[in-house]
């Protein structure tokens, strides 16, 4: 993995405003020392008292969503409305865990054959390094961090290298909130520190968000070591379009979930795959829409799409529309940029032979696919390497259950997108990764599931020590 450098970079401007040194060796030791020293404080103070902890968290999430709003646009190009929106929903994700802390860590009993009774009991496992990503600088710490400072874990967080100042002012929040000295380190560390910070004993779990090279560099070093890594990567979610009568709210839903972050999220619907007969006039609307949708400063509220994060990323996804076209697609719109502005796209006509249909493409580009039945459209849906969220819009409710059960995804959206909520699980198969985060499922896997089983009046101890010969 090469070395990370810490940097706002604005992608608006391209001007570079600020860097930040790497943590040297000998701090990132004595960052571990004190996530494990804060741990035996942390996971023994009432659970009610880091749930109000971790509340409060939330709570200046919601005073400071201007200030922090600002710094997520200044470092990566998020439109202020939709960057406030984030904070939002960071805000919600905080207080569910703290409001469900109680239900979450309950134990819970387990009907025997025999006498006696069993319970799993729930708790922290120690500290966990989360890595986590530049598209949603506060809402991804929240869902790795919130729910495992309830349990009693305690956390080191290497942020992007694009956020620096997200992660420290992230940091300074949890300060202000009270959380004990190490409970929660940020650390601008290397990828080649990253690796013995995983290797040290103390170090008990993993979670990674990001691209599948990076997923698969920690997964591998995680799994040297024992370590449980939950991965939450790449997408290609596929919008299946089909029987609908209100084809312009369809559309609509497809910009939304296509362009929102300027198509820079892992869920974002990429492949739109639509009947046969709506196919046409899909498209025209489509179009017409992407080639409405003017990319301009993050900084105004009228702005409903901004840059892509970095001169690398516009790059990048220039070549691949390029290649594109080359290799047989149809360029309906867009397809151009401007510095770090990239242009709404459209491909049609694309080969699903061709690099470009087994390809994230990570920015404001859309695929559209051309099915003749509903048969089809689940094969072409599957017909990927990712697994990671999906749309199905139909007016007919059999078909959209029957379509939901065949795909190979973590989560089905059913005519409506932009509805995830603290409760409900988010992750992919595939190569989209493994292991969930929010919701119940969120909050299972980094803790100790102890089984504690009681002798009923009647038995003792030779029965069961019967039991297991």
């Amino acid at each position: 993995m090469p070395d990370s450098h810490y940097a706002v970079v604005d992608p608006s401007t391209g001007e570079t405003l600020r860097e930040y040194p790497a943590i040297s060796d000998d701090h990132l030791r004595d960052a571990i020392a004190r996530a494990d020293d804060a741990h035996r404080g942390w996971t023994a103070t009432p659970l009610a008292t880091r749930a109000g902890l971790v509340r409060k968290v939330g709570e200046l999430h919601a005073e400071r969503r201007e200030e922090l709003a600002t710094i997520i646009g200044r470092e990566m190009g998020k439109p202020v409305k939709q960057a406030l929106a984030e904070l939002d929903f960071t805000s919600r994700i905080y207080a569910y865990y703290a409001d469900h802390a109680e239900e979450l860590m309950a134990d819970e009993a387990i009907a025997l054959s025999g006498e006696g009774t069993a319970i799993l009991r729930r708790g922290s496992l120690g500290v966990l390094l989360g890595i986590m990503p530049w598209n949603f600088p506060c809402y991804q710490v929240a869902r790795f961090a919130g729910p495992n400072l309830v349990i009693g874990n305690t956390i080191l967080l290497k942020h992007a290298p694009q956020c620096p100042e997200s992660a420290e002012a992230i940091a300074s929040l949890y300060a202000d909130a009270g959380l004990p000295e190490g409970a929660y380190e940020n650390v601008f560390a290397t990828n080649e520190q990253i690796e013995w910070v995983i290797a040290d004993p103390r170090v008990r779990g993993v979670s990674v968000t990001g691209s599948e090279r990076a997923g698969a560099a920690v997964a591998e070093i995680a799994g040297r070591n024992l370590k449980k890594v939950v991965l939450e990567l790449g997408g290609s979610d596929p919008f299946i379009v089909l029987t609908v009568d209100d084809l312009d709210a369809a559309v609509e839903a497809a910009v939304n979930a296509r362009l929102r972050n300027a198509g820079q999220a892992c869920n974002s619907a990429k492949r739109m795959i639509v009947l046969d007969q709506v196919y046409e006039p899909f498209v025209e609307k489509l179009v017409a829409s992407f080639a409405a949708t003017r990319p301009g400063d993050p900084r105004s509220p009228e702005t409903a799409i901004g840059p892509l994060s970095s001169a690398a990323a516009a790059e990048r996804l220039e070549e691949q529309v390029r290649r594109a076209v080359a290799e047989g697609a149809t360029l309906s719109t867009g397809g151009t940029r401007d510095g770090n502005y990239f242009l709404p796209t459209v491909l049609t006509d694309i080969s699903p032979d061709s690099a470009a249909s087994r390809e994230e493409f990570f920015g404001p580009v859309a695929h559209v696919y051309r099915v003749g039945s509903e048969e089809e459209a689940v094969a072409l849906a599957n017909d990927t390497a990712f697994g990671l969220g999906s749309y199905v819009m139909s007016d007919d409710p059999e078909q959209a259950e029957r379509v939901a059960e065949q795909l190979e995804v973590g989560m089905v959206f059913i005519n409506l997108v932009g509805a995830a909520e603290p409760e409900l699980p988010f992750g992919g198969v595939k190569r989209s990764g493994f292991g969930r985060e929010l919701g119940r499922l969120g909050a299972d896997e980094f803790v100790n599931k102890k089984l504690i089983r009681r002798a009923g009046s009647s038995a003792s101890a030779a029965d069961g020590m019967a039991s297991c010969l």
